[in-house]
This record gives C-alpha cells, sequence and structure tokens, in this order.
C-alpha cells in the first residue's frame, strides 16, 4: 500500500531538534523525501504497523503531530505532479 507520512516536529529545544532529525530518519528508512517533511511510502501492512510504533515513541505527543494518509495502490496514477521532480517512482527498477 502506498501511503503518504508529514509531521510537524517542535524544534524550540534541542530535545525537539533532535527528535525531528530522529522521525526524519526513520521516514527515511521506510520511504522517500519528497518535500521537507513529507515522505511518500509503499509498505505492508506490517511495515505500516511498525512505522507507526516507531514514531509513535519517537514524538512528543503534547508537541508534535504526526499525520499518515493512506493513499490507496494505483496512487502514482492518481498523484499529480508539478514542479521540480524531488522523487522517484518506487515500481520502477533502480539501478545504484
Amino acid at each position: 500500500m502506498y501511503i503518504l507520512v508529514t509531521y510537524d516536529v517542535d524544534t524550540i529545544s534541542i530535545t525537539g531538534q533532535k527528535r525531528l532529525r530522529q522521525v526524519a530518519k526513520a521516514c527515511k528508512n521506510y520511504g522517500q523525501r519528497v518535500q521537507n517533511s513529507v515522505f511518500e511510502c509503499k509498505l505492508t501492512e506490517v511495515q505500516l504497523v511498525k512505522l507507526q510504533y516507531i514514531l509513535s515513541q519517537l514524538m512528543d505527543p503534547d508537541l508534535d503531530s504526526i499525520r499518515i494518509y493512506h493513499l490507496g495502490n494505483n496512487a502514482n496514477s492518481r498523484t499529480i505532479k508539478m514542479g521540480k521532480v524531488t522523487s522517484y517512482n518506487v515500481d520502477d527498477t533502480l539501478i545504484l
């Protein structure tokens, strides 16, 4: 399934800045960054549950906000992209 993860982490304090880096790193392990605080991910149900758990442990629920949007299986065909290309198609072959 395709999901979109967005987050807003309070960075006024040093601990908030650390949380921001940790949340970004966790999201990067499961998907690709398409904007500063937005990640596109192609996950199994198990991976999604695991990501949700990791993010819930990293965030401060009184200060931070994380949203996970389910895009469905045909997300690429229903996504309108404009401007600078900031990502790759996860269904295409990736040569490293």
